[in-house]
């Protein structure tokens, strides 16, 4: 639930990482998030598996935004196209799909998400996720349409997730978007 008052993007709270992307093979990422003992879900290892999912070959610099739905003037939520598009009207990128591994090598503090919320909804974001905001690989509906990071009970994860194009969004659901 939003707070009353709370103020829209780029007026609002946000926080922004600046990280090196590209340079490593996909099977070199997959070693380096092995021995950094990250655990990764069946739909984040089809994405990294699947000949669709590509490394740069040069190292790139990315500035990236983490705000949520409702700092993007969603107040009850929203669909993916629907907050994917105010985000671009507002100056802010997908980001390359790559983002998600090297994103969870290096932010190695996420907090604690609450593993133990009943409260929690089926199909809905995870307490404590971090959802990366980029290009859809493919349409169909049982493939991945993108990385998350959580952590729990300490353990660093990378995971995939389903989400149809019908799927709302929670206000308080965080994002990582690029700047431009």
């Amino acid at each position: 639930m939003r707070i009353p008052n709370e103020k829209l993007y780029p007026e609002c709270s946000f926080i922004t990482r600046t990280l090196e992307v590209g340079g490593l093979t996909k099977c070199e990422l997959i070693k380096k998030l092995q021995q950094s003992s990250i655990l990764i879900n069946e739909y984040g290892e089809r994405l990294l598996a699947d000949e669709r999912f590509t490394t740069s070959e040069t190292k790139y610099r990315l500035q990236t935004i983490e705000l949520t739905v409702g700092n993007l003037g969603f107040p009850d939520g929203a669909t993916t196209t629907q907050f994917f598009k105010r985000a671009n009207e507002l100056g802010l990128e997908l980001c390359p799909i790559e983002l998600g591994p090297y994103l969870r090598l290096e932010y190695l503090d996420q907090p604690e998400g609450d593993s133990r919320n009943h409260m929690q909804k089926k199909h809905q974001a995870p307490s404590g996720s971090i959802t990366i905001a980029s290009e859809i690989l493919a349409e169909e509906e049982d493939f991945p349409k993108g990385f998350y990071l959580r952590r729990i009970n300490g353990v660093l994860w990378l995971r995939g997730y389903v989400a149809d194009d019908l799927h709302v969004w929670n206000s308080d659901d965080h994002f990582i978007f690029c700047q431009k």
